[in-house]
This record gives structure tokens, C-alpha cells and sequence, in this order.
């Protein structure tokens, strides 16, 4: 009998893997290894494999749109994605080699909205897979701009950073969103400019070439225009 629901398990695993090919040429997966974890089933049931496709798909176009990469020349060469949720010791998720790793743990036990949540966790994990990531990037700033794209597509988590707040402009997640989203505002499609040059490499100074300033000098502007924010 054992052996029996082994088998059933295993099924159920398999069901879960499905491929398709959207329209952006892209190749879509979504893996569900934690059947039979409160994560795992409640993955299943309240957000599945469509949504899960729909959600990565309109992230990359979103992505693509946001970084201003029209040819494919402009993009990382990426054919296909897969997401696994999985039980895991990581807290929430990560991207790494084409892939979104989901905790179980997390779905199991978010009490919000989950649905919006998840699909903000799959804006910001697909920006990972897409962003260029600039050698010498301080963590912070590919964290923002994760959060960034997550933002500007309308998916703030609800615990975020309000505009003004953090103690320095790499901090990380949202503080550095709501900053990129200052820089953003003083020249339209700076987020974007940032990116593209960051495939060939980073430093401090892309923010003098783009803005005018030094980063530096742009966090006191960004933090004194928001004086009461910390």
C-alpha cells in the first residue's frame, strides 16, 4: 500500500510540471515538488499553473518594456524558466540559472493576500533572471532594482519602505526602489540606462554619466526632498 501511494505521490509530482511556449518566445515551467506539504497543496489549490505562467510571462514582457530592450539583441538569452516550489531553507524565494525557487514554507504560511504576493515575488525574482548584473554591483542595488520593477508594475509588498526612508542608497529592497524610483523621476528611463550599461561592468560613476551627480550627492537630494520620512 505503501508503495502504492508512492507511486501516486510520484504522479502527482509529474502532473505538476507543465511547458508552454507564450508568445515571447519564452518557455515556461512550473514544478511543484512540495505535494503533500501544507505549501506545496496549498500552491495547487490557490495559485496553480496557469496563473503561475500568466504571471511569468507578463513579467518578462513587463521586464523587457521597463528595461527598454525591443530587440532581442538587448536581452539575456534566456529560453526557458522554470518555477519550483520546494521545501527549502531559504526564507521566500531565489532565481539562479533560469529557475525561481519558491519555499513552501512561505506559501504555507502567508496570511495576506497571497495571490497578489506571489505575483510580486515572481516580478521581482524574474527581473533577477533578466537584469544585468553589472560586475562589482553592490547586492543592494540588484536587489532594488528587483523591487523597483516589482513596484512600478503595481506589487508593493505591504511592509515596504515609504519614500525617504533607510540609512544609505544600497541598502537594499525597497529603500533603493523608492530611491531608483527618485533617479527615475529626474530623467525618464534612467532604470533602464542603468541596466543596459551595466552588461559590461558597474561603477558609482554610471550615476554621473546618467544624472549629473554623484550617487551621493543624489541620496541627500532624495532623502532631503523626503525630510520627515525617516
Amino acid at each position: 500500500m505503501s508503495q502504492l501511494l508512492l507511486f501516486l505521490s510520484s504522479l502527482l509530482v509529474v502532473a505538476s510540471v507543465v511547458q508552454r511556449t507564450q508568445a515571447d518566445g519564452v518557455q515556461y515551467a512550473v514544478e511543484n515538488k512540495a505535494v503533500g506539504t501544507a505549501g506545496g497543496d496549498r500552491f495547487a489549490k490557490e495559485i496553480g499553473t496557469q496563473l503561475s505562467v500568466r504571471a511569468m510571462s507578463s513579467a518578462t514582457k513587463f521586464i523587457w518594456k521597463t528595461f527598454e530592450e525591443t530587440s532581442k539583441a538587448d536581452r539575456k538569452d534566456i529560453e526557458k524558466v522554470t518555477l519550483i516550489v520546494e521545501v527549502t531553507d531559504v526564507a521566500l524565494a531565489y532565481a539562479i540559472d533560469g529557475a525561481i525557487h519558491l519555499s513552501e514554507d512561505f506559501i504555507a504560511k502567508y496570511d495576506g493576500d497571497l495571490k497578489t504576493m506571489f505575483i510580486g515575488i515572481i516580478y521581482h525574482e524574474m527581473t533577477h533572471l533578466w537584469q544585468w548584473y553589472g560586475e562589482g554591483a553592490p547586492g543592494g542595488l540588484i536587489e532594488g532594482i528587483a523591487d523597483y520593477v516589482r513596484y512600478v508594475a503595481g506589487y508593493p509588498a505591504p511592509d515596504w519602505a515609504k519614500p525617504g526612508q533607510g540609512d544609505k542608497w544600497d541598502e537594499g529592497y525597497s529603500v533603493t526602489a523608492r530611491f531608483l524610483e527618485y533617479c527615475n523621476s529626474l530623467s525618464d528611463g534612467f532604470v533602464a540606462k542603468l541596466n543596459a550599461k551595466m552588461k559590461n561592468g558597474y561603477s558609482d560613476h554610471l550615476f554621473v554619466e546618467l544624472l549629473g551627480k554623484t550617487v551621493d550627492q543624489l541620496w541627500n537630494d532624495y532623502k532631503s526632498k523626503y525630510s520627515g520620512g525617516h
